[in-house]
């Protein structure tokens, strides 16, 4: 390998440090483990030295390593930078554009605007990945993440793309059955499901007149996938708040129930992620500006046809 060669390597060596490993470097990058393996090789052997001490559980930086990536790192920020300041220029946004969503709120509202958005940027190669564990933006090469709820301090910039808005809901059948909650210590004697992912804990909070109520859900059925929470609300199994981009059209129809108007759950928001950079590419800039605009801002598409004020039966 020459210089000028080593010189390509160099993202393929930020790869492997920031993501552990030759494997997550190659899915990274859209190379095989074995292709990446060879670039790191042929650069150890360009420069004479050892980057990195490999065994069969780990990898990690020597020396040598350290040296090398603390000074290249900084070289790829400023050569991404140039690549990002020049995509401003260009009239058309392009390249490879990956975007982490939530598994539900990807798949009911970012899938269904895939082909909108692509037929009006061609030029852009859109990867979504729908997981609704947290991901490492920078670890996992993505270049965007819509988040749902609170967002911790991070280097991440945040833009807020529609709020989110949830309600504690059961079906008519279940309220005939087991009564109507009217304050939350009601719910002590009703099934409580229960999504097993919530970042929020395991208590259910309430804003109430004098302060957060909060209880702790007990029913018999914890599922981490909303949509399966939202089918058996629906089937009369028991109560669940539940976000209103998953429910709005069941509140809207009378097949869900809004309950406890007087104690609401706090509000959250959609938020796109995304690392700082001094300039933001063309392509992030106009995914997140499309998204904001098809999903309504502060009056989101999926509340404008939700009855969603408590209309519970007497």
């Amino acid at each position: 390998m020459s210089h000028l060669d080593s010189f390509s390597a160099i993202p393929v060596f930020v790869a492997v440090v920031e993501s552990g490993s030759f494997s997550a470097a190659g899915q990274r990058l859209g190379i095989t483990k074995s292709a990446v393996s060879k670039r790191i090789s042929q650069l150890e052997e360009t420069l004479g030295a050892r980057l990195l001490q490999r065994t069969t559980r780990s990898l990690s930086l020597t020396e040598a390593g350290e040296q090398y990536f603390e000074h290249v790192r900084g070289a790829l920020t400023l050569a991404q930078e140039g690549e990002d300041a020049i995509s401003q220029l260009q009239g058309q946004p392009q390249g490879g554009l990956k975007v982490s969503t939530p598994m539900v709120f990807g798949r009911l509202h970012i899938a269904p605007l895939v082909a909108t958005f692509l037929k009006r940027f061609p030029g852009i190669q859109l990867q979504m990945v729908m997981d609704d564990k947290m991901v490492d933006l920078v670890e996992g090469g993505f270049d965007l993440a819509i988040r749902i709820g609170h967002i911790p301090e991070s280097r991440l910039v945040a833009r807020r793309l529609a709020p989110v808005r949830s309600v504690l809901c059961a079906s008519p059948d279940y309220l005939q059955q087991h009564g109507v909650p009217l304050t939350p210590e009601d719910l002590r004697q009703h099934n409580c499901l229960f999504y097993s992912l919530f970042r929020g804990g395991a208590e259910w909070t309430f804003n109430g007149a004098d302060g957060p109520v909060r209880v702790q859900p007990r029913g018999n059925f914890q599922v981490n996938n909303s949509e399966a929470l939202r089918e058996a609300l629906v089937a009369g199994l028991g109560i669940c708040q539940m976000p209103t981009f998953i429910v709005g059209p069941d509140l809207a129809s009378g097949r869900l129930v809004a309950l406890l108007p007087d104690y609401p759950l706090p509000q959250h928001a959609a938020y796109a992620m995304f690392p700082e950079r001094r300039h933001l590419p063309a392509k992030t800039r106009v995914f997140m500006d499309f998204l904001a605009e098809q999903l309504g801002g502060d009056e989101p598409v999926w509340e404008h046809t939700s009855a969603l004020s408590a209309n519970a039966p007497a």
